[in-house]
């Protein structure tokens, strides 16, 4: 295991790992069809977006009605493997821990046709208001079951 799958200390549980699938395009890669480094930052993006809408959270919503975003605020990530066009990948949350005003993601892409573990990154995503773009703290009700 890794030093960023090890450092991954979760205060609250994702309910297991969250998974989201996703398919390697030609729009993903270079012209010898490997996947560019910046297409991992849009798959890992999906896969928080994903993973926020499968606990009932949707970011428009959440804007219109309580002025919520979220947006990236560091990203530690390493390239592991090559993933290559038409690749199947798994995108994951392993874990996550929130702050007052922040939430800090364990996440992978896999290949789960050989194994491989592609890309490991931790990313922490501030709470800001919608209408000032200033730090606020993340609304209790987003995670109460």
């Amino acid at each position: 295991m890794s030093r960023l799958s090890r450092s991954a200390e979760s205060s609250l549980s994702t309910g297991g790992i969250f998974s989201w699938p996703i398919r390697v395009y030609w729009e993903d890669t270079d012209a010898g069809g490997v996947v560019y480094h910046s297409s991992y930052l849009r798959f890992i993006e999906r896969a928080r977006t994903e993973w926020l809408r499968h606990r009932g959270i949707e970011q428009q919503k959440l804007r219109a009605e309580h002025d919520v975003l979220f947006v990236v605020s560091e990203i530690d990530i390493r390239f592991l493997s090559p993933a290559r066009l038409d690749d199947e990948l798994s995108a994951t949350i392993d874990a996550f821990t929130r702050r007052s005003a922040s939430m800090t993601f364990s996440q992978c892409i896999l290949r789960p046709t050989d194994g491989a573990r592609i890309v490991e990154a931790r990313v922490r995503a501030a709470c800001i208001d919608g209408s000032g773009f200033k730090p606020r703290r993340i609304p209790d009700f987003l995670f109460h079951s």
